[in-house]
């Protein structure tokens, strides 16, 4: 018989509870000393070595065969004969997840602007798309041909003309789920590259893998040091962290269905944080009962067993204010709102990554299919970040156009502060176009 879940069970009203919520929240995933030197010698040695390197520390790393960088590229055809390969009914799935992530993501395209002020005066922003986009899909413990969905078709969406995908192949696969999800996304090139040295190819670009503009997707520890490492030579979506959920609810809803909710996020890894808050102790009592009935039915019971242990928590609250600040202070990547009246709730939330809401509002169809972005911010980043999406993989150009009346009229203003700041070349610039 299995043991039960030893998962924390905290009042928010206790003494010692806003010490024992800021331990349970804290993550310092990505300070390794250790790490980050290691990270450092692999992108060094990608600068330096290009695609010797590369091939080198997939053998290595990824236990490949691959001699030669050739081999580590993945074919159109191959990607095609990927997605055809598949089952009908995940085939059909895959398109119909790709269907509804595009149409959602439409809605975000920005176009360019201006306007003429009365004396000629043009202003406005000019947006056009990045050029090229690294897109990094995690590999190991699970594939996630969502993460596929998820960063390409945005970039798709925007109009990035190249999107190089790099995915690592332990011992040499791929899935095809992986593969045929990139065909459908239109993908221009995939490599079988993973870990530190794919972010050092995409960002610094070897004699064959090309330098990309921004990259973008979720990975392990080495990879978000890596990103990390890159940034400001290329773009990156955010820093990730493990993957986290928030539930709140009325103890309305079935216990069973939280239960699975929570398993859906500690599922991911041992580090991924399930929380749930209610003001209800006896449903909450039930939702324990539920955790450690369903627990042995899962397949990957043991390490949602450690995520629960070791990060997870069920809190009682005392009322729905309570758990509105505790939402607002965890700022979550994922929110259920498991509640009557969800909408009312948010006017006063005021960060969280995405908030599914309503019994019915399963955090794992956001994952997959509802549409929007899954690529969320975690640890806290809600408090000023947001999800990945189309203005990611765009840019914006400030447009100024200046007729002879409005030359003089900014000129005299701009000439004054530029006095005022000591620096006489703007001054006289601005001035040699004022007339008298």
């Amino acid at each position: 018989m299995s043991l039960p879940v030893e998962i924390r069970q905290l009042n928010a009203s206790a003494a010692d509870f806003n010490t024992t919520l800021d331990a349970l929240l804290a993550w310092e995933g990505v300070s390794s000393l250790q790490v980050q030197q290691s990270v450092d010698q692999i992108i060094a040695r990608v600068r330096q070595e290009g695609d010797k390197a590369l091939v080198e520390l997939t053998q290595q790393f990824d236990r490949h065969t691959a001699t030669d960088i050739k081999q580590l590229e993945v074919s159109a055809a191959e990607l095609e004969a990927a997605y055809n390969g598949l089952p009908a009914a995940r085939r059909d799935a895959l398109k119909a997840a790709a269907e509804r992530v595009t149409a959602y993501h439409e809605k975000q395209k920005q176009g360019s602007w201006e306007y003429t002020e009365a004396d000629g005066t043009l202003l406005g922003q000019q947006v056009m798309p990045l050029d090229r986009v690294g897109v990094y899909v995690p590999g190991g413990k699970a594939a996630y041909p969502s993460s596929v969905l998820m960063n390409a078709l945005p970039a798709k969406v925007a109009g990035v003309k190249e999107i190089i995908m790099v995915a690592p192949a332990p011992g040499g696969e791929l899935n095809p789920l992986v593969l045929g999800a990139a065909w459908l996304c239109g993908v221009t090139r995939v490599f079988a590259l993973g870990g530190a040295q794919a972010v050092a190819a995409l960002a610094y670009g070897t004699e064959t893998v090309p330098p990309v503009d921004k990259i973008v997707g979720p990975g392990n520890i080495y990879v978000a040091t890596a990103k990390r490492a890159v940034f400001g030579k290329v773009g990156i979506d955010m820093i990730a962290g493990p993957s986290e959920i928030l539930v709140v609810c009325d103890g309305k809803t079935d216990p069973d269905w939280i239960a699975m909710d929570l398993f859906s996020q500690a599922e991911h890894d041992e580090d991924a944080q399930s929380i749930l808050i209610s003001w209800d102790a006896r449903w909450l009592e039930q939702v324990q009962k539920s955790i450690n009935r369903l627990l042995p039915t899962m397949e990957r019971a043991e390490i949602i067993r450690t995520s629960l242990q070791n990060r997870g928590a069920l809190i009682q609250v005392d009322n729905q204010q309570q758990a509105l600040e505790l939402i607002n202070r965890i700022a979550p990547e994922h929110l259920e709102l498991s509640v009557d009246d969800p909408k009312a709730w948010l006017p006063q939330i005021r960060h969280a990554g995405a908030i599914f809401m309503g019994r019915y509002t399963a955090e794992a169809v956001g994952d997959y299919c509802a549409g929007p972005n899954h690529v969320l911010p975690t640890s806290g980043t809600a408090r000023f970040s947001s999800p990945l999406g189309v203005y990611d993989f765009q840019k914006r150009s400030s447009l100024i156009f200046c007729s002879a009346e409005g030359a003089s009229t900014l000129g005299r203003i701009a000439g004054e502060l530029a006095d005022g700041e000591s620096l006489t070349a703007h001054a006289r610039s601005a001035r040699y176009r004022v007339r008298d």
